[in-house]
């Protein structure tokens, strides 16, 4: 293309005197006057370019003439290599001397498509001496394949089971490497995905990793929704570059969004744990705006978005409700299941909704396996959910998990006991469960944060057993498990705990009639504590026994008509 374009300024610039001054090259050889140097050697250096020029032109010529007059034998392999019904007919196409290097690609690209087809083992043709010819050509010849064929042939080669310090693997690799700049933004994020999905292998990592680096770059070339979504699912947990760009170009394409791609982009985002405010308000404007019709595996997955996100729309959670609210008798348990775990997470109560997840789940009680039960209680504390039918409903709880307890995880009996005791059902057995000695040992043993939390959770049980279940006689914790653990130290109060302590010393007018920070042997903590008489004055609270406290300062019991 050059060549032309010198051939062209030379006839518009000289017209026939260059041509000329080439015909006669004697004049180059002219007395070194200045005027014949200066009009000689610009002449001299357009020949040289013209000469180029018009020798790279026949050089061209020659090729597409070699070109043409191998074409007939060309395109006889290329009909033999995609009519081949059998890896045995593509191995004995490879024998062929006029093979080259586009044609082994093609050739390696259809035997992993019969292998795969038909199930066949790849050993033996890893073996055989022509496939090892043909892999000889792609590996001499590779600069031929062109680069609509390189992910092909990368995977055909995996697929094949070629092994990765293979010298032809290498050098695929290495083409692909080169070859980055002048590929399609899809190929690379083809090709991305591909090699992402794959064992990572030191050269893989590296070529995984200047794939990401252009497509940081070449970001601005997504021009469809379902590009975005694709490479956000796939591509973006290896790249936070590559994500923050994914998203503001998500943000720019929000409006184009269908509901199955507002669905794979949700779940993306919750599954990376990225909780891009902006994109999930746009998304829920366009889900709210747009009317969308949404199939109930849409609505499940995006509750669970919503709620792994811990991201509030209460227009949207209206519109999830209303939709699920006419089709919950068509779901399935675990659909059931997961959607009243996901509102509990955002501790979001739509009531006919979940009166119908009740109903639901009192007709298919069968269906329900012991943790999903399990979940259903600990949703509906975490919500403080009782439903209508709650003798109904609790009656066949009763009786599902009453038998499980022996089977069921530490932590997770723990749970539903406590949860039990925040919604009134908890009945001695499941009491009893957990208030073991031989059971609670082993969670009060963990120092870690999480035993910290089972330990005040099991504090919490002990008291729901002395102070809501009259008819239950033990066992109970130990006084030394009912210290409730410290706050950290770096803790700092919040701005009522401190206006609070500002107005009780004030009002106290000593310290031996006030408390603050007051752990109680039930688990809670109270920010402050006084005691008032009848006449609603303060009194010497450390004078007068407190069992509450693991330790009472005092051992006078409060007088008549004391207010604590």
């Amino acid at each position: 293309m050059a060549a032309r374009l010198v051939q062209r300024c030379c006839r518009r610039l000289f017209g026939g005197s260059t041509f000329a001054s080439l015909a006669n090259p004697a004049s180059l050889l002219a007395p070194a006057s200045k005027t014949v140097i200066a009009r000689a050697l610009p002449q001299a250096a357009l020949a040289s370019l013209y000469t180029s020029g018009l020798s790279r032109q026949i050089d061209t010529h020659s090729v597409k003439e070699q070109g043409y007059s191998g074409h007939p034998e060309n395109r006889k392999i290329d009909e033999l290599i995609a009519s081949a019904s059998s890896p045995d007919d593509l191995l004995h196409v490879g024998e062929r001397d006029s093979l080259n290097g586009k044609q082994a690609s093609a050739l390696i690209i259809q035997l992993s498509r019969l292998v795969a087809t038909e199930n066949l083992k790849p050993k033996s043709i890893l073996q055989d001496s022509r496939f090892q010819r043909v892999l000889d050509i792609l590996h001499s010849q590779i600069s031929q394949v062109c680069s609509n064929s390189l992910l092909p042939l990368l995977k055909s080669l995996d697929l094949l089971g070629l092994e990765r310090n293979k010298r032809e693997l290498r050098s695929v690799k290495q083409e692909v490497r080169w070859r980055l700049r002048r590929l399609d933004f899809r190929q690379i994020a083809s090709l991305a995905e591909y090699v992402a999905a794959s064992k990572q292998a030191e050269d893989q990592n590296e070529l995984l990793s200047d794939m990401l680096k252009h497509l940081e770059l070449r970001w601005t070339e997504i021009g469809d929704t379902r590009g975005v979504v694709a490479m956000m699912v796939k591509l973006g947990h290896l790249s936070k570059t590559l994500m923050d760009r994914l998203e503001d170009k998500a943000l720019e394409l929000a409006e184009q969004f269908t509901a199955e791609d507002i669905r794979k982009l949700t779940l993306a985002l919750a599954i990376q744990k990225r909780r891009s405010v902006p994109l999930l308000r746009a998304i829920s404007y366009h889900l709210v705006q747009k009317h969308f019709t949404l199939s109930t595996s849409i609505l499940v997955d995006l509750a669970f978005a919503y709620g792994k996100l811990n991201f509030h729309d209460t227009q949207v959670f209206q519109k999830m409700a209303s939709d699920l609210h006419a089709r919950v008798f068509e779901m399935t348990p675990g659909d059931v299941g997961r959607c009243i775990k996901s509102f509990a997470y955002l501790k979001w109560l739509s009531l006919p909704l979940f009166e119908a997840f009740t109903q639901y789940t009192l007709d298919n009680a069968d269906r329900f396996n012991t943790l999903r039960l399990c979940n259903v209680i600990l949703s509906f504390a975490r919500l403080n959910f009782q439903p209508s039918r709650s003798e109904n409903f609790y009656n066949m709880i009763h009786e599902k998990l009453g038998d499980q307890l022996g089977s069921l995880n530490p932590h997770l009996l723990t749970d539903l006991v406590w949860s039990l005791c925040v919604l009134q059902q908890a009945k001695t057995p499941y009491l009893q469960s957990v208030l073991a000695p031989q059971f609670y040992r082993q969670l009060l043993a963990d120092q870690t944060p999480r035993g910290q939390n089972y330990r005040l959770k099991l504090m919490h049980i002990n008291a729901a057993a002395r102070l809501e279940s009259p008819g239950y006689e033990g066992p109970f914790l130990p006084p030394e498990a009912l210290s409730a653990p410290e706050p950290p130290e770096d803790r700092k109060a919040t701005p009522l705990q401190s206006s609070l302590q500002e107005v009780l010393n004030e009002v106290a007018k000593s310290e031996v009639n006030r408390r603050f920070n007051v752990h109680t042997i039930y688990g809670w903590q109270l920010d402050a504590e006084m005691m008032l008489n009848s006449d609603s004055q303060p009194l010497p609270i450390k004078d007068f026994a407190s069992p509450h406290l693991l330790q009472s300062e005092g051992t006078k019991p409060p007088p008549h008509d004391t207010m604590r």
